[in-house]
């Protein structure tokens, strides 16, 4: 189930952006040949007016093929034949829409559950606050007990934990003493027992780094400006993160604790702990999916090929990816083992 809501989901963001290249080529006067959802072999097709639209074998993408665009033409209505302005803007209307479904689901979780944020400990009017971990120190009363990176505090103690200077006030109540915390993990929760140090130069008594997190509602005039504001910070924070993971790779540099990069099973993992979280948290994840390819669509030129070269080297591609493909799903399964 969640796997398919995620297919879904994906489908649909693939959908919207032909829908945006197939749009902007009918508003100038391009003839549209197919519509495509999917990637060839055709299953099934179906023609309306110049324009097939059909559905394809290879669940990896969708596609726009007009006139003129894979080699010239001089019939009317042919991709070639129009205006710089006009085809510069044909493509790039498919990467705006991926940006404008991102500002629009931060925009419509503002106005009404909430856009899933970090927070300080002094606000609020803020829905599901909870505590959790991004980092552990090395050799402290965390890393003894089991703890790992993205779990969230539910109570130490027996005393619920909703802000992180409750997790330091009492930390010093029971320092020194063996405690019990109660974690999510997931759509698990769990039990762990540590023992908080008396004392530590930065007040650290269990060793961990914390961040409070919540959803932050909007009035419904604020929302559309914080849909852009938030879908600037996710572009910028992909960028910063792409530049950090390739330097570090090709630098042959350890990752940062807590980044993990997952095959087809840890993604299903990752989003069946998303669905645990809920809606908001689901929908911000599809948001920045969407950017993601955004950025993954200006990153990549865009060079017409011809037509059966194209399904060629696809399906080369697509079945020289499967012996890769099965060696990272091994790896997820006995990661979670």
């Amino acid at each position: 189930m969640t796997l398919a809501v995620a297919l879904l989901s994906i489908g649909i963001l693939i959908i919207l952006h032909e829908l945006g290249h197939f749009l902007a080529a009918k508003k100038f006067g391009v003839k549209v040949e197919e519509f495509g959802i999917g990637l060839p072999p055709r299953l099934l097709g179906k023609k309306y007016g110049e324009t097939l639209y059909s559905v394809n074998a290879l669940p990896i993408g969708g596609f726009v093929r007009m006139e003129g665009e894979e080699k010239r033409s001089d019939a009317p209505g042919s991709f070639n034949r129009k205006p710089l302005w006009q085809r510069f803007s044909i493509v790039a209307a498919g990467v705006i829409v991926f940006w404008v479904i991102s500002v629009v689901i931060f925009a419509v979780l503002g106005a009404t559950t909430g856009i899933p944020s970090a927070i300080g400990d002094d606000e609020e009017n803020v829905a599901g606050s909870h505590v959790r971990i991004i980092g552990i120190s090395s050799d402290s009363p965390a890393e003894k007990s089991g703890l790992q990176f993205g779990d969230t505090i539910l109570s130490i103690g027996g005393q619920p934990i909703l802000k992180i200077r409750e997790v330091r006030e009492v930390s010093k109540i029971h320092a020194g003493q063996e405690t019990s915390i109660v974690i999510q993990r997931g759509s698990e929760q769990i039990s762990l027992s540590l023992v908080p140090r008396e004392s530590h130069p930065n007040d650290e008594l269990i060793g961990v780094s914390l961040t409070r997190a919540g959803n932050v509602k909007y009035a419904w005039y604020e929302s559309p400006w914080q849909g852009l504001v938030r879908t600037w910070h996710v572009t910028s924070s992909i960028f910063e993160t792409l530049g950090m993971l390739v330097s570090r790779l090709v630098g042959g540099e350890e990752l940062p604790a807590g980044t993990q990069i997952a095959g087809p099973v840890g993604i299903v993992v990752l989003l069946k702990d998303i669905f645990a979280l809920g809606m908001p948290w689901f929908l911000t994840f599809v948001a920045t999916i969407s950017v993601y390819l955004a950025i993954f669509n200006t990153l990549v030129r865009r060079k017409p090929l011809p037509e059966k070269l194209e399904r060629r080297l696809i399906l080369i591609s697509f079945l020289a990816l499967i012996p890769f493909i099965l060696w990272v799903t091994v790896n997820d399964i006995l990661r979670l083992l």
